[in-house]
Formats: structure tokens, C-alpha cells, sequence
């Protein structure tokens, strides 16, 4: 089904209104960081659930709700405070290849951002700051994201647009921090990056979907597809083309478009 210009336009308009609803929050990992009001807790709450989220939704939500309760459900509090004995019982932790020495690994690493680089967002930023894409902040971030030392396995938990990873679950945490439009499911809590700059999150629903609506030639769920399909989208909405993922992944999961 390949549906052009303005037809399209309002289909996906109409289909992002129908997603982007509070009720879509229930069933979504994004529910997990809603469960916080902090800024800190939020944005740590939704890197960890988005850093394991692939695999069923229920299952995505289970074991994000269980590092939820590892981390005393005060993930900013745990992270800057914790000791080496605070660690140990995330030795247990497990979601598919994510095993509990990356989990720990993570708090380390996140600990070294907020107590020494200022928080995820002014690492994002700070290539955006000085006129840099997100692919390139995505890139930074990465690297600074390592610096902590580590075991070789638990790089590929951290998507490396460089060598053309989606990096869908960063990209969606991205979408969770930085869009804003009172809907009540983006946070929006980032002020610093637009919208406008924002990637879509690609997974199968979404390049399906995609590929069927002509938005996206490529085969491959890979960095190169990502801009073709976000550069697709901001035909329609320049300003806010990340909107159209609920559309997009709507469409493919609930409606096996």
C-alpha cells in the first residue's frame, strides 16, 4: 500500500494522533521512567529501559521494573551514591545478552557521567552545542560512555552509529527526553536539543511500515536507513519528524499494516 503527498501526510497525522496518547504508556517501556518525577531519575530510569529494550514489550517492562527495585526505585540516588558493595546484587541481573556485569558496568559508567561530566544531557549536548548531528552526539556520547573501564562485551550494548548502527534505542531514549507536545507520553525534560534534530527510532515495525508507505527504500535496518526515513518525515513536519514513530510503530504492532 503506497499512499503519496498530502494523502499521506494526513494519514500519518492521523494515526500519530490515534498512538501518541497516555493510554500508550501502559504497555510501552516507557512506562518504566514514568513511574519518576525527578529529572535525574527520568532520564537514568529511561537510558537503562531503553539500553534493554528489545524482545517482547512484557518482558522489556518485567525486567526494567526488577533494575528498578535493584536500584532502591531511586535510580539518581543509587547511581551517585552507590558503593562497590552496593553493586553486588546486580550481578543477578539478566535481560537477554545484557548480563549483571554490563548492568554494573552501566551504573559505573553513569555515576562517571553525572558526578564528573555534568549528566546525560550536557553530554549529549555538547556536540550539539557546537553545530554537530546526532549521529555525531550519538558518536560522543559512545565514547564517553566507555571511558570507564570495561569488558569488550559490553560495547555492544552501546550502538556505534560510526560503523552505520540504527542506534534504535538510543534514538528512542532521545525522542523520550527531548519531544514536547503535552501529550503526556514524551518527557520533554531536555530543553537543550530540538526536535527538529531528532532521528527515528528504526526497528522492524517501523522500517516495515516504512518501506510499505514508500518512506524508505533500504532494505537494511541500518544508520543510512535511518536518515532516509527521518529525512522522509520532515517533508512533513520539519520541526517535529519524530512524531510520526507512533504512527509508524503503531501501524506495524497493532495493526500489522
Amino acid at each position: 500500500m503506497k499512499i503519496i503527498g498530502e494523502e499521506l501526510k494526513d494519514f500519518l497525522d492521523r494515526k500519530e494522533d490515534q498512538y501518541n496518547r497516555p493510554d500508550f504508556i501502559t504497555n510501552d517501556p516507557i512506562s518504566i521512567p514514568h513511574r519518576f518525577s525527578l529529572k535525574e531519575d527520568i532520564e537514568i530510569a529511561g537510558f537503562l529501559t531503553a539500553a534493554i529494550s528489545w524482545g517482547a514489550r512484557t518482558t522489556i517492562i518485567q525486567n526494567a521494573s526488577r533494575l528498578m527495585r535493584l536500584l532502591d526505585d531511586a535510580p539518581y540516588q543509587f547511581v551517585v551514591e552507590s558503593e562497590p558493595a552496593d553493586l553486588e546484587d546486580l550481578r543477578s541481573f539478566v535481560h537477554r545478552t545484557f548480563n549483571g556485569d554490563d548492568c554494573i558496568f552501566f551504573i559505573l559508567s553513569l555515576k562517571n557521567i553525572y558526578n564528573n561530566h555534568g549528566g546525560l544531557e550536557k553530554v549529549f549536548n555538547e556536540m550539539i552545542s557546537q553545530g554537530y548531528s546526532i549521529r555525531d552526539a550519538i558518536i560522543y556520547f559512545r565514547k564517553r560512555f566507555l571511558d570507564v573501564p570495561h569488558n569488550v562485551h559490553v560495547e555492544k550494548h552501546i550502538a556505534d552509529p560510526s560503523k552505520n548502527a540504527s542506534a534504535k534505542r538510543i534514538n528512542m531514549f532521545l525522542r523520550w527526553m527531548v519531544r514536547t507536545d503535552n501529550r503526556g507520553v514524551d518527557f520533554g525534560i531536555w530543553k537543550s536539543i530540538p526536535t527538529a534534530l531528532l532521528f527515528c527510532p528504526l526497528d522492524v515495525h517501523t522500517g516495515n511500515v516504512g518501506r510499505k508507505l514508500g518512506l524508505l527504500n533500504r532494505t537494511s535496518n541500518d544508520w543510512v536507513s535511518v536518515e532516509e526515513l527521518t529525512a522522509s518525515l520532515r517533508n512533513f513536519d520539519p520541526v517535529d519528524p519524530v512524531k510520526y514513530d507512533f504512527a509508524l510503530f503503531g501501524l506495524g504492532l497493532y495493526e500489522k499494516f
